[in-house]
């Protein structure tokens, strides 16, 4: 004979559910961690609260030792703290992986993609300056090393020799050298690496590398002499660096071509830099069409920038073609 088991307690099918719901939002499915727009969204207030902290402290020194609250090398480091501290956290404590799986094994190609990346960001750009020298859209006017532009405290010195100009210059470029290996750092850590990567666990890599190009796009928005077709470009150039990243599975190469694309395109060549005046090797005076050349954004609002991108695409594919496919790991 069967035992009846008396019957327990009525069941309470909404609350249920909706603690069900609640959680199906909110926690993935695969692993007890929060979903991948969450995870954004977490650390995009801790990366914009830590940029707060660090920068309020940092202003009175600055102040001073006479450096201005915005000097571009102040405001990189700030970012270079916040940066690399909130990825590292929302890494650890809420994508529950290893830094090191953002794409930052270090290992013998490391330097080979740092260098590798640098040099083909510098040989595409040098294809832009050799079009528009062609097309005769650029007058050189002087070059950095000849007097004239050398700060008067150096011309005004007594027995001042030409190893000035050149001391000078030399110090000028890897001043800014150091710069740009900051801005390279902190936006391929940010874009290609945690917000290209959360995207692509959440959605799928398509609409990963659109997204978090488009975010990258939208960081530019405010950029000096910003327009429709600077939005345009730096779309494209988002989309070629995380191009750059599947090939390669690290983010060692993005961030060599990112450091290489900033220096060669303002130091060497003298173009503007999405918009800024940098330090110039070679003063040019631009006189070509603004839809070719870009104008004063520089080339990523401009034409040219595409034969430029297509080949440092075909160098990234090159280079990388022995390499396994990066595998997406979802969640």
């Amino acid at each position: 004979m069967d035992t009846i088991l008396p019957e327990g307690p009525p069941e309470t099918p909404p609350a249920g559910k909706s603690r069900s719901l609640l959680k199906h939002i909110i926690i993935s499915n695969t692993e007890p961690r929060l979903r991948a727009g969450w995870r954004l969204l977490v650390h995009a207030i801790v990366h914009n609260l830590l940029l707060l902290v660090i920068t309020l402290p940092a202003i009175l020194p600055a102040l001073l030792l006479g450096i201005a609250p915005d000097n571009i090398y102040l405001s990189q480091i700030i970012s270079l703290l916040a940066t690399t501290s909130s990825v590292c956290l929302a890494r650890r404590y809420l994508d529950r992986r290893p830094i090191a799986s953002l794409g930052m094994d270090l290992s013998s190609r490391t330097i080979t993609d740092l260098i590798g990346g640098f040099f083909i960001a510098g040989f595409s750009m040098g294809i832009i300056f050799l079009i528009e020298i062609s097309a005769g859209w650029i007058d050189i006017e002087f070059l950095a090393w000849e007097q004239e532009t050398i700060p008067a405290v150096y011309r005004n010195m007594q027995g001042a020799s030409n190893l000035i100009p050149l001391l000078h210059g030399l110090a000028s470029t890897f001043s800014w050298l150091f710069l740009f290996t900051l801005v390279g750092w902190n936006e391929e850590l940010l874009f290609r690496g945690y917000r290209l990567q959360a995207l692509s666990d959440g959605l799928t890599p398509f609409w990963g590398v659109l997204l978090s190009s488009v975010w990258f796009c939208a960081a530019h928005w405010l950029n000096p002499h910003a327009s429709w077709s600077s939005s345009l470009g730096i779309l494209l150039a988002g989309l070629f660096l995380a191009f750059s990243f599947y090939r390669s599975g690290q983010l060692w190469l993005p961030v060599g071509l990112h450091i290489g694309w900033n220096f060669f395109q303002g130091v060497v060549f003298g173009f503007p830099v999405s918009g800024l005046t940098t330090f110039r090797l070679i003063h040019t005076n631009l006189t070509g069409p603004v839809l070719w050349t870009g104008g004063d954004f520089g080339p990523e609002a401009g034409l040219a920038l595409l034969p430029a991108v297509a080949t440092g695409s075909a160098l990234v594919y090159l280079i990388t073609r022995h390499r396994q496919t990066r595998r997406r790991d979802s969640g």
